[in-house]
């Protein structure tokens, strides 16, 4: 929710009863929001419109044309205006910081459907009440008697307050109808029973409609907020649900720890994964839709903890997982480059960078780049990340002593052309790379190091000879990922922001335009200021000059010297520009890049 404070004054308190929309016109008018003119328009189109919609979105329909620039008004843009008017803090609400099992204790679904009002947060002494009708206030009184708290109201969307009214009480009464049912019916539950599934006779069964529907609100709901992971916690005292948004994790919801076991089994079930077996981590997959009715899958993992089993579901959506070059944040310069390196037609290209730092994603848009009806391109993954129809995939099993030294020998049997290797772990995977670069094949994998010149260090580390490294390496991709600025509400930052930038980037200095922003927080965003991430990407291009570098015990400032002078871009660098063209800030980039040395 958005930042709240004490109600204004109304301007409106002379006023009482329920809006209606002549009314509102005439103070827009009053307010000098639209002309006359524009008064006389809506009000013709507005007698036309449906009588059953409220007031707000009535106006909303008919597109208000504001006086000042003639831009329609939205509803939200609406409902902020009624808001000053009223005296009251405008609201948009954030399901992800409202309290859902309290707002359901507050009110009934039916109290609420009748008086369009709905909960979105309660403290000890004050419950905040989200309102469609400003100056209806007959039922403040009975809710301060019932909840036995002071009432602070708010205006909010009707669009809103409908939509969320029905989702929190659905979802409260099934979680309540889940914890009854594992009780036995008893309406208590003693859930310590219910830690472990199959130990209890009072166990959730996990395909009970209570509980189907609580998963179906848990996707539906982490689509619409843009999750890439949804994460379920079991606790000692009880369950929490955490979604990660742009990099960074949200509580979502704490129920009881038998609803979130039983919610864990059904979903284990669908994924086709062992129920029973809970004492070691499981891999499963599963395909589902989001609201715009595309297909969406979903990598589960599971994993044993102290009080029960956690579960992580990734989310690959293909719209938004797969990306061009432009979409994933390269540089005009660096894009070219790369585009280069992977025409090539064997050798090994190696991207690295810790974990959640985007290589994935890199890796796969490439991948799609080049795969063609005339190249056989062959993966071997631990575990498939996304299922790619243009590719080859195959997944490691070590328990079949299938690894991925023996995934790379099995496909270089395969007529590849392309061959891509997960990750490069040991000297085994390593030198089956090379074997298969050496006959002919372009290989692409992954390393975890903190920059791209270290990835040679790197496989020197791992027994690989560096005539060898000269002979295959092609080049290296060294990324991150970054919290994108909210477009919405970003404002320009102060010319401190570029000293302290350029102090940040010496002995380099920036070209180009600069027109560095700040975050500021607005509904858009959840007042994080942030919305989105891009990447930052340093590419290594292996030349004659930098294999003369490469020797058995290889100065790493040697490396990174050539690397520079062979047109490599530092990360600091490229994350410098970001900030300079307006898409990130410094604090952003100084935690996610190293130093420059």
């Amino acid at each position: 929710m958005s930042q709240n404070h004490r109600n204004k004054p109304s301007t409106a308190s002379v006023f009482n009863g329920p809006l209606d929309w002549r009314r509102l016109v005439e103070w827009l008018q009053a307010d000098g929001v639209i002309s006359a003119e524009e008064a006389q328009r809506i009000t013709a189109r507005c007698a036309q419109a449906e009588s059953a919609q409220h007031p707000l979105l009535r106006l909303a329909s008919v597109s208000v044309r504001r006086a000042s620039d003639a831009k329609a008004l939205d509803i939200e843009a609406l409902t902020q205006w009624l808001a000053t008017r009223a005296g009251l803090d405008y609201l948009r609400i954030d399901p992800l910081k409202v309290d859902v099992s309290k707002v359901a204790d507050t009110l009934s679904a039916a109290y609420a459907e009748r008086h369009k009002i709905l909960p979105v947060q309660v403290s000890t002494s004050e419950v905040v009440i989200a309102v469609t009708e400003p100056f209806i206030t007959d039922w403040v009184a009975e809710v301060e008697r019932q909840a036995r708290r002071s009432v602070r109201r708010v205006l909010a969307s009707p669009q809103e307050i409908h939509r969320y009214t029905a989702e929190f009480f659905t979802l409260a009464k099934s979680v309540k109808a889940a914890g009854k049912a594992g009780a036995g019916g008893s309406g208590g539950s003693s859930f310590e029973q219910l830690v472990e599934l199959g130990k209890s006779s009072k166990q959730i069964d996990a395909n009970d409609q209570s509980v189907v529907q609580v998963v179906d609100w848990l996707w539906q709901y982490a689509f619409d907020q843009r999750a890439s992971d949804i994460h379920l916690e079991p606790r000692r005292e009880q369950g929490v649900i955490r979604f990660r948004i742009d990099g960074v994790l949200h509580p979502v919801y704490q129920m009881p720890m038998g609803v979130l076991t039983a919610m864990v089994a059904r979903i284990k079930l669908l994924g086709r994964m062992d129920v029973v077996e809970k004492r070691r981590p499981q891999d499963g997959r599963i395909k589902t839709r989001n609201p715009g009715g595309d297909e969406v899958e979903m990598r589960l993992s599971t994993l044993p903890t102290a009080f029960g089993e956690k579960m992580v579901m990734r989310i690959f959506d293909p719209e938004t997982t797969v990306k061009d070059f432009d979409a994933l944040g390269f540089s005009a310069h660096d894009a070219q480059r790369w585009e280069e390196l992977v025409k090539r037609p064997n050798g090994i290209i190696l991207v690295t960078g810790p974990t959640g730092s985007g290589k994935t994603t890199t890796l796969y848009a490439t991948l799609k780049r080049v795969a063609t009806e005339e190249i056989n391109v062959s993966t071997i993954e631990d575990p498939i990340e996304m299922i790619e129809p243009a590719f080859n995939q195959t997944q490691v099993q070590p328990q079949l002593d299938f690894g991925f030294p023996e995934g790379v020998r099995a496909l270089m049997r395969q007529d590849p052309d392309i061959i891509m290797v997960g990750e490069i772990r040991d000297q085994q995977t390593a030198e089956m790379a090379v074997q298969a670069a050496l006959t002919g094949h372009l290989v692409f994998s992954t390393l975890h190091t903190n920059d791209a010149p270290s990835a040679v260090t790197r496989l020197l580390e791992l027994g690989v000879p560096a005539y060898l490294i000269n002979a295959t390496l092609l080049g290296v991709l060294a990324q991150r990922l970054v919290r994108t600025l909210c477009p919405q509400c970003k404002l320009p930052a102060s010319t401190d922001t570029r000293e302290a930038l350029t102090q940040r980037i010496e002995p380099w200095t920036l070209s180009g335009t600069y027109q560095a922003f700040k975050p500021v927080g607005c509904v858009d965003c959840r007042m994080s200021g942030f919305r989105g991430r891009t990447g930052l990407y340093e590419l290594l291009v292996v030349s004659e000059p930098f294999k003369a570098q490469v020797t058995r015990e290889p100065n790493s400032d040697a490396l990174k010297r050539q690397a520079i002078v062979d047109g490599m871009r530092p990360l600091r660098l490229a994350g410098a520009q970001r900030v300079a063209e307006g898409l990130t800030v410094l604090d952003e980039i100084l935690s996610a890049t190293p130093p420059l040395s």
